[in-house]
């Protein structure tokens, strides 16, 4: 089998680089391979001993006069990597897909070659001409491009014929997107480097001062900040701890002003980039590693197997692939707003306890030595790349999760509601306040998702009025909606991109436009979504709901939907209030004015479903569902008393319960602008 292998090699400064330079020799036992690369000649002659290296100008002819059985692909985020891309998106092969966000690499692709059309066209590709407006400002150097929040790598997976992936996690990332290429999960690698941790400490001057050590390039997302502000908190339990921080510093994460802001110098050492054997060898001397991450966008690390197969104890972020790890291998931290407390408390533990170390960094080395080894690893590349040079095959190496690969473009009817509310809780890490008001929610927030009609194959656009992005990210993962809006009270005429993270590292962006619902012209073209949302909206309104009502039927596409949510003033809940001589509205108190805001909204008038019917009708939608449900399942039990009433009366349980849920479908143009159910006259 030959094989056009394509990577950056060292001493290019890249993990994927050192990747490269550990997998080939064991990958040549397996196949005859060509490896192509840029301008940075590799520096191992025992390398070029067991592969051709070549120049990437050199592939096009070579595989026109004969053709190669596998091209594999090695894509990382970084400049080291856009010739590789620009063949990948010309000639297909099979992607060694590192990360699943890309937006750096197409931005080096794009902007740094100043190529802004090009730049636009990739992004209305990966996410809808929505976006363009935010590239605008991008291009006038007014806002970063949305790295963080657009993946940018649509057009490379629909142009590969298959991909291969370190965890079930990426796997998941790819179905979740709709991509259905053939996938092989396949563990990252890693050979056991030899523990010379006296040696190693003695290099750095330590004797028997608590060592915690971080690796890699610097990052954000690494949580370095988290880890400086906690051994600020550890000092006074280990006065002489040192810190490492080991690798090349990010340009725009400055770290030593928190260092010396906390009065730490004396226990922070930042070296930045190293060679790779003084790399491993300052691992050695650690007591404890940290490999952190949020968000993630599905990469494995390198460093943390070296660590591992060092027999580190090491402290993990407990998302994405890193949750997949044995539990006995390593400590997980959970993500959030306290990730410095537990990281305080584990380290704690850890550096006060030589054996708890000494056995969490044994089953760490037992578990990298027999997953993840080169030569185990080598064999399943070539497996897959022969299979796939025979005509395909289905996914391999890690088992998908029932219904994930079609996730994005399920019916309603296949996703689960433990699913659906374990997702829109992941994204409630804002705080207390934020989280307590999901949980007492989540039964109507999923109930919404639950109504929601879904996009059609093809994507489709949706707007959800009220936006707080609690169930935002739904509408794209599990609704198949490409083309996401989102509107809130505000001055007219701004916009806002705004982004939001989930505890498990995930992220989902989208524009939220400001305006006043029932007084201003919405900004959007007619016939613009074949799906608006409006939920717990309506009651706020003061004014003018028809208003709103008309300018929805405006935007809507013929045969669209509005999904409508609001309380029930006509429910069982609000007569057992009367009964007992309390008002009974929901939320009909005034709202105490905080200092120097306007007091939040409370509702100005409730619904019952009659009137709601009778909204959706007046704005020429066809009501094909009006349901009533209960905050707590449980609810529909508490009110013995309004039942026998209602028994007694011969009148209908039936639409008693907290909320209104409603769907209309938009059938012709608004019927009557003030009907006479809500609009008086005098």
């Amino acid at each position: 089998m030959r094989i056009a292998y394509f990577s950056p090699l060292p001493p290019c400064r890249s993990g994927i680089a050192d990747y490269s330079e550990a997998l080939l020799p064991e990958l040549a036992r397996h196949a005859d391979i060509d490896v192509f690369i840029e301008d940075c000649e590799p520096a191992g002659r025992e390398l070029r001993e067991r592969v051709r290296v070549r120049h990437w100008r050199e592939f096009e002819e070579e595989q026109a006069r004969r053709p190669y059985d596998s091209i594999l692909y090695h894509i990382g985020n970084n400049p080291l990597h856009v010739y590789i891309y620009d063949l990948a998106v010309r000639i297909p092969g099979v992607l060694m897909l590192h990360e699943f966000n890309l937006h750096y690499l197409l931005a080096d692709v794009t902007i740094v070659r100043q190529d802004w059309d090009g730049y636009f066209r990739e992004l209305e590709y990966n996410v809808g001409a929505g976006a363009l407006e935010r590239a605008a400002g991008v291009r006038r150097g007014e806002i970063e491009p949305d790295y963080s929040g657009v993946a940018m790598n649509r057009r490379l997976l629909e142009n590969s014929r298959a991909a291969i992936v370190h965890s079930g996690y990426m796997a998941r990332l790819i179905r979740d997107a709709g991509f259905s290429l053939p996938l092989a999960g396949i563990p990252h690698g890693v050979a056991a480097p030899p523990d010379e941790r006296e040696a190693a400490r003695a290099r750095l001057g330590l004797d028997h001062q608590p060592t915690v050590g971080a690796f890699g390039f610097l990052k954000p997302y690494k949580r370095i900040r988290s880890a400086i502000q906690a051994l600020s908190r550890l000092v006074p339990w280990f006065p002489d701890i040192q810190l490492l921080l080991v690798g090349e510093e990010h340009p725009h994460y400055p770290l030593r002003p928190l260092v010396r802001e906390l009065g730490l110098d004396e226990h922070v050492r930042i070296p930045g980039f190293v060679g790779l054997n003084e790399f491993i060898s300052s691992m050695s001397a650690c007591d404890v590693c940290l490999n952190l991450r949020c968000p993630t966008v599905g990469e494995s690390s390198g460093s943390l197997l070296r660590e591992m197969a060092l027999g580190r104890a090491v402290i993990v972020s407990d998302l994405g692939s890193y949750a997949e790890l044995p539990d006995d291998a390593c400590i997980k931290l959970p993500p959030g707003d306290i990730e410095v407390e537990w990281l305080v408390e584990y380290l704690r533990a850890l550096l006060n306890d030589p054996g708890l170390r000494e056995a969490l960094g044994s089953r760490a080395r037992q578990w990298a030595a027999e997953e993840c080894s080169w030569a185990k690893v080598a064999r399943q590349y070539a497996a897959f790349l022969k299979e796939q040079g025979a005509g395909g095959s289905p996914d391999c190496g890690f088992q998908t999760p029932p219904g994930s690969q079609s996730a994005i473009r399920n019916p309603q009817s296949e996703i689960t509601r433990e699913e659906l509310a374990s997702h829109i809780l992941s994204y409630a890490a804002g705080g207390p306040e934020i989280e307590g008001y999901v949980r007492v929610h989540l039964n109507r927030l999923v109930r919404t998702i639950e109504i929601t009609p879904p996009a059609d194959p093809a994507g489709g656009s949706v707007l959800e009025m009220g936006c707080y992005m609690q169930i935002t990210p739904a509408l794209q993962r599990y609704l198949g909606y490409r083309q996401i809006r989102g509107c809130y009270y505000g001055a007219a005429g701004r916009s806002d991109f705004k982004t939001v993270f989930s505890s498990r590292g995930e992220s989902f962006s989208c524009w939220v436009d400001l305006f006043d619902a029932e007084k201003h012209p919405y900004p959007y073209p007619d016939a613009a979504f074949d799906t608006v949302l409006c939920c717990e909206l309506i009651e706020h309104l003061y004014h003018d709901p028809m208003h709103m009502m008309s300018e929805i039927n405006r935007i809507l596409k013929p045969g669209g939907y509005l999904v409508l949510t609001t309380p029930n003033i006509a429910g069982a809940r609000a007569l057992q209030a009367l009964l007992h001589g309390y008002h009974p509205g929901l939320f009909h108190t005034y709202v105490v004015p905080k200092a120097g805001s306007e007091a939040d909204p409370r509702h100005n008038r409730e619904y019952a479903p009659r009137d709601v019917r009778a909204l959706l009708e007046s704005s020429g939608l066809e009501a094909v569902r009006l349901e009533t449900g209960w905050l707590e399942p449980e609810d529909a039990n508490r009110y013995a008393q309004v039942d026998r009433l209602l028994a007694q009366e011969g009148l209908s349980r039936d639409l008693r319960g907290d909320i209104i849920y409603a769907v209309g479908r938009k059938v012709g143009p608004l019927r009557e602008r003030f009907p006479v159910e809500l609009y008086t006259s005098f």
